[in-house]
């Protein structure tokens, strides 16, 4: 599971239905929630946390996404099993782990050491509260 520190900027709400917005190393995320904890306000620290399977990779892209979580980092590691393989990338001390097929590594020429934009859908996203 990806972990990371950052600080809630901004809540919106309609019905149940909440965006929240948050600094993470000074790049902007967001998050879809259907119900928040009452404690959950604008300028708490909050850890966010992934799922490394639902974290895409981009390499060499120029365009438009939907995706709101769009995070540059650095290949530190890959590790290839037969099917799967796992990507670590840091970013500001923080190591974030995406695991994707091992054809799409191949596909991709992915490199320790290659600049990736990492994606992570609102949705996808959890907040544990440190309160």
């Amino acid at each position: 599971m990806n972990k990371m520190s950052a600080k809630i900027t901004d809540i919106q709400s309609l019905n149940n239905l909440n965006l929240v917005s948050f600094d993470f190393n000074g790049i902007s995320l967001s998050m879809v929630s259907l119900d928040l904890n009452e404690n959950i306000k604008i300028g708490i620290n909050v850890t966010l946390s992934a799922k490394a399977t639902n974290v895409a990779i981009a390499k060499n892209f120029n365009g438009e996404l939907s995706y709101s979580n769009q995070i540059k980092a650095k290949i530190s590691s890959i590790n290839n099993g037969q099917i799967l393989s796992s990507i670590k990338a840091e970013l500001n001390n923080t190591i974030l782990e995406s695991i994707i097929t091992f054809k799409s590594c191949k596909r991709m020429d992915l490199q320790v050491g290659d600049d990736i934009l990492l994606l992570i859908k609102a949705s996808e996203l959890s907040m544990l509260a440190d309160f």
